[in-house]
């Protein structure tokens, strides 16, 4: 008897992939993963951590666990990049717009974030897992891109043998 397949839907497809790019992270705190896509085709990825070329949390320990500032606070302080800012940056550095984009996030956006997100034009936001900081939802709203969040995809993938 042959195996069932089931095939994911491309919100499923880019939120697994979104995951995948967050193993990347090199935040002791949270591996988070962007993925920005059109007409069903991958824009650019990102993840969050260290600038380019500089010593990352890994490396050097997280300097907010050692100064006790919570998630969702003092983003200043913090050596990371976000996920959504790598991604905008990716998509510039190869001269891709992302106007009219669906953006795939492991997480919600922090404001900051957001913020960037509504400038490059986006219109939608698919995330499976929630940052402590709601108040993107609102401007998101304002700006009309829409907000879907999703079960967390499986881990496994599906081979055919």
């Amino acid at each position: 008897m042959k195996k069932a397949i089931t095939r994911p839907t491309a919100d499923e497809y880019f939120l697994k992939i979104a995951s995948v790019v967050a193993e990347r992270s090199t935040c002791r705190r949270h591996h988070v993963g962007a993925v920005a896509v059109k007409d069903k085709h991958i824009l650019a990825t990102g993840y969050n951590g260290a600038a380019s070329g500089s010593r990352d949390c890994l490396e050097l320990g997280c300097l907010r666990d050692e100064l006790g500032i919570p998630s969702g606070e003092r983003h200043e302080i913090c050596r990371g990049i976000h996920a959504e800012q790598n991604v905008i940056i990716q998509a510039s550095l190869h001269g891709v717009s992302l106007e009219g984009s669906t953006i795939y996030c492991t997480h919600t956006p922090c404001v900051l974030c957001a913020k960037m997100l509504v400038n490059a034009r986006i219109k939608r936001f698919v995330n499976f897992g929630s940052y402590n900081d709601r108040t993107f939802a609102d401007l998101f709203r304002e700006a009309g891109i829409e907000i879907e969040s999703q079960e967390r995809p499986p881990a496994q993938i599906s081979f055919l043998d």
